[in-house]
């Protein structure tokens, strides 16, 4: 099933405007997208949630058993092909599963990182002999899987690892050394993708079983969160690893490694959103029964206004989720059964702007929901014996899973300024004309609710473009090394993302007097603010004189027109309907 057929570059967004029509949204589901995420949901609900201390006392074999009986519901085998003994669905179905999946904690990790970093890399890239070996099995859940990247001293930097390969005299065999960290679902795996130097110096990945000779797993690690997924060290020492099962060729392991991890942070957003959203309800649910003063929390107006944010930060990312995964179906939808490896990796490279976005947004999501349902709980949000409390310890790793958050920072204005270089749009063009409409108000629409969101997003466009004009003038190619100003170009880049997507999604679902249209006013008016922040911090660092000062105070005008009046109204009514619902719905 692969209904995506529009194509759409990747970062083509901070550029261009975008067709609603060619962006998914949630509302365009088909019935299998719908069952799909059923059954997982069903799963969790009925497996997994009332199992939530035993897995958080860390009973790994009852997780793997979880994990086997998610296999035999076919929740392990939705990205598999069907020729191998999966699914064969699309990336808008992976997504699915991972939401639906993402409010359980340790196990949704455990499951998620078997799905994605743990099956992709022999999915894209292992010879017919290694898919049919080892799909059926991690389809099924016979097998489960792990991916052996970092290091003690390779963590972000992941190309700088010690590990080594050395072929054998006979040729039969690579025999690995060296030591992977944190890595998730160790105690109970059985296939290790484990990336390595062959003769010191040529990065490659290979697939390792559990029982191969001078391989062990280190203790468990004690962590703050998601107790209930393992996290061990593997140790190979002289491991004798069958010379079949390296992985792709010599020295192109980055191209698996880097490829796999954009999926894997475009899944990890999918596993933020849902729980967000669980928490979310934990919230709903804590504070309308709560009591004080004779009124429930939910009652008060500071409640609402909380309430109202978080629902629009649930609508802005899973506006960016399914749109994403829209954009990385129909980049990889021809590639699903090719053994051109290098395409497939230019497929999965597109959207690597986008993908970092859905890992920040959604870890960053999370965090800010997670936090405000604590505090809704009050003193209740501190004890164990309330899920929240789980919820928010759990919430933290995902800021650093997949790459740190930071790291996916650098990454975004990055991919753009290679774009650049490349020549593939015409910077110098682009950002003319975006100061000029700075100058003349040439971003402006027609009026209307919706074309006046449009003009926010098109305003917020030409102020990054602008922005990373002037940075790239003074500091050329040695902008790589200005982090402070990368990291501003990307919240920017982050927030047009954010509200476009919400805007497109209102704009293409059920018009102007809809709640989506309440929500991504909701969404516009903080991503403004935000961006707002952004580019005076960037106009102080990089204008000087009386050419600042008219950039600062030109930059506030304009965007201060997008805090639309009647705002705390909306904001309440949007309180109140969630508050109605339980649960966060659109």
């Amino acid at each position: 099933m692969h209904p995506v057929k529009h194509e759409w570059k990747g970062g083509r967004f901070l550029t261009s405007d975008v067709d609603p029509e060619a962006v998914f949204t949630p509302e365009d589901q088909t019935e299998e997208h719908r069952m799909i995420g059923r059954t997982a949901r069903q799963f969790i609900e009925g497996e997994v949630r009332p199992h939530r201390e035993r897995i958080e006392r860390g009973d790994y074999d009852f997780v793997a058993r979880k994990m086997k009986k998610a296999g035999d519901l076919g929740l392990l085998a939705h990205s598999i092909p069907e020729k191998y003994g999966g699914l064969g669905l699309d990336k808008i179905s992976k997504g699915i599963v991972g939401e639906a999946l993402g409010s359980a904690g340790g196990y949704s990790v455990a499951h998620s990182n078997h799905t994605c970093i743990a099956t992709l890399p022999i999915t894209y890239f292992g010879s017919e002999e290694q898919k049919k070996k080892y799909l059926p099995k991690l389809a099924s859940g016979a097998f489960i899987g792990a991916y052996c990247l970092t290091e003690p001293e390779a963590g972000s930097d992941a190309l700088s690892a010690k590990t080594t390969a050395v072929m054998n005299e006979s040729g039969s065999h690579y025999v690995l050394n060296g030591t992977k960290i944190y890595i998730t679902n160790a105690a109970f795996s059985d296939t290790f993708i484990v990336y390595a130097k062959v003769d010191g110096e040529h990065f490659t990945a290979f697939i390792v079983e559990k029982d191969l000779p001078g391989l062990s797993i280190g203790p468990e690690e004690d962590k703050m969160g998601i107790k209930g997924s393992s996290t061990c060290s593997v140790v190979m020492e002289d491991c004798q690893v069958p010379a079949e099962n390296l992985l792709g060729d010599v020295g192109r392991g980055h191209l698996i490694a880097l490829n796999v991890l954009n999926l894997g942070r475009f899944n990890l957003g999918f596993a933020t959103l849902g729980a967000a959203k669980y928490s979310f309800q934990l919230a709903l649910a804590h504070a309308s029964e709560r009591r004080q003063f004779r009124k429930a929390i939910t009652d008060f107006r500071a409640s609402k206004q909380k309430l109202a944010w978080m629902a629009a930060d649930l609508y802005a990312a899973e506006s960016v989720m399914y749109r994403t995964a829209g954009h990385i179906e129909s980049a990889l939808a021809g590639h699903y059964d090719t053994e051109d490896k290098q395409a497939v990796a230019k497929a999965m490279n597109e959207h690597r702007m986008e993908a970092a976005i859905c890992k920040i947004v959604g870890s960053e999501t999370l965090d800010r929901v997670v936090d405000e349902a604590v505090q809704l709980h009050g003193g209740a949000g501190f004890i164990k014996e309330y899920p929240v409390e789980q919820a928010y310890r759990d919430a933290r790793i995902n800021r650093i899973f997949e790459g740190t958050n930071e790291i996916n920072r650098l990454l975004i204005p990055g991919a753009f300024f290679q774009t650049a270089g490349k020549a593939e749009i015409d910077t110098h063009a682009l950002v003319k004309q975006a100061d000029d409409s700075l100058k003349t108000g040439g971003y402006k629409r027609e009026q209307g609710p919706v074309p006046k969101l449009e003009e926010a997003v098109a305003l917020c466009k030409d102020l990054y473009l602008v922005s990373a004009g002037a940075a790239y003038k003074i500091y050329g190619s040695a902008i790589k090394d200005e982090q402070e100003t990368l990291m501003e170009l990307a919240d920017i880049a982050i927030e047009i993302y954010r509200s476009e997507s919400s805007v497109l999604r209102a704009k293409k679902g059920s018009g102007s007097s809809s709640l989506h249209l309440q929500l991504a006013e909701t969404v516009i008016e903080r991503s403004v603010e935000n961006v707002r922040r952004s580019v005076g911090r960037l106009f102080s660092s990089l204008l000087r004189g009386e050419e600042r000062t008219k950039a600062l105070r030109s930059a506030a005008a304009l965007l201060s027109v997008y805090s639309f009046e009647g705002s705390l109204d909306r904001n309440r009514r949007l309180a109140e309907q969630m508050v109605e619902s339980g649960h966060y719905k659109v």
